[in-house]
């Protein structure tokens, strides 16, 4: 296991981070429920493959990921730098955020949590109400008692947002997503990392779907990697910017295959890292003739979620991960997350009224339904 500076902490953290989000589950009647056995025992082997870093949260599997995590770190606690979150969402008040905090040591068996992120802090509104509840009072007297002993936050909003709350110090590391797919973090890294400040990318390999193969791409790396989620893995442990990969990982497969690319010493060539540049530039520039993803478009009439359809097309299309692209196009429509199936259109015209880049997106939702319906 390669092993970098976490920030200025002076901690090593591996390079390989174990996420607890996606654990194995098992049916138990009409329930999903954690697979504890086959968990604890990938946590443990986790270990013994070097890594030191594992991450859970308030809500992850209902509640649960933290308590097997707990479980699993008795006996070796030590061994490990353990970071969890708290629920924005859930604190409304000062003493909220404590007893939240202490029913999380609980869980986790735990006397100390390393790393306490704020979980989702994404804008100025919830860092008012934080502030509003005295919630960095709260946990700064937390961490004088040695109950956490990082603050640390996770972000989806913005990445000049992002930079300022690393600029106000107070913040040891920082998670956000970083992948092949998804570079909107990159500038933000560079400016954390230089900072001194950890960084942890989430979604390495885009929540699985890196892990599709593409026989494209496997041409242009002329059948180097393993499959695509080994050039995803690469990609983000080549940056230097990063401390650590955090993967959600639900089988033993997945972890010894992660492990073993995050043990290699050499991570891409520069002529490796120029193709994944060609390729970025290309879906730029698709995204650009295409779709920018402005989202103006968001209150179709009809349901319909164009912006993303459009981002399964270059998936499709710049990426050629398109049995990715199917499966997910396939799946539009079954939750409400995802919006309604493109034949639902019903050429209404309000999105090419709105759309800034003047496209016939009525136009492009058939193709895209011909592609990869």
């Amino acid at each position: 296991m390669q092993y970098r500076e976490f920030g200025n902490t002076g901690l090593k953290i591996s390079a390989l981070g174990f996420g607890a989000m996606r654990l194995p589950s098992k049916s138990e009647g009409d329930n999903w429920v954690v697979d504890r056995e086959l968990a604890i025992a990938m946590i443990h082997r986790a270990s013994e493959l070097g890594v030191n870093y594992i991450d859970s949260a308030w809500g992850y599997h209902g509640g649960e990921s933290e308590v097997v995590v707990g479980e699993a770190l008795k006996g070796q606690r030590d061994k490990w730098i353990l970071s969890t979150k708290l629920p924005l969402w859930d604190v409304k008040t000062e003493a909220s955020v404590r007893e939240t905090l202490e029913t999380q040591l609980k869980r986790l068996q735990t006397d100390r949590i390393d790393f306490y992120h704020l979980h989702g802090l994404s804008s100025k509104e919830q860092v008012d109400n934080l502030n509003s509840i005295k919630a960095f009072e709260t946990l700064a007297k937390a961490k004088e008692e040695g109950l956490i002993k990082h603050l640390s936050f996770s972000c989806h909003g913005s990445p000049e947002f992002f930079m300022e709350q690393v600029d106000t110090g107070i913040f040891s590391s920082i998670l956000a997503q970083y992948n092949l797919l998804d570079r909107n973090y990159e500038k933000a890294f560079l400016h954390t990392h230089k900072a001194g400040v950890g960084t942890v990318a989430m979604g390495p390999v885009a929540g699985g779907r890196l892990a599709f193969p593409s026989e494209e791409m496997d041409s242009k790396f002329e059948g180097k990697f393993q499959g695509t989620y080994e050039l995803a893995l690469r990609f983000v442990l080549s940056n230097s910017s990063i401390d650590c990969a955090l993967s959600g990982m639900s089988t033993m497969e997945q972890l010894e295959s992660n492990a073993k690319i995050a043990s290699m010493p050499d991570t891409l060539s520069v002529v490796e890292k120029e193709k994944i540049e060609i390729m970025s530039n290309e879906s730029k520039a698709f995204n650009d003739l295409y779709c920018t993803g402005c989202n103006y478009c968001s209150g179709c009439p009809a349901g319909i979620k164009i912006a993303e359809v459009f981002k399964l097309v270059n998936y499709h299309k710049v990426f050629h991960l398109t049995e990715m692209a199917k499966r997910e196009f396939k799946n539009i429509g079954t939750n409400d997350w995802n919006g309604k199936p493109v034949s639902d259109c019903t050429e209404c015209g309000a999105c090419e009224e709105i759309c800034p880049q003047h496209l016939k997106v009525i136009e492009e939702l058939k193709i895209a339904e011909r592609e990869l319906g």
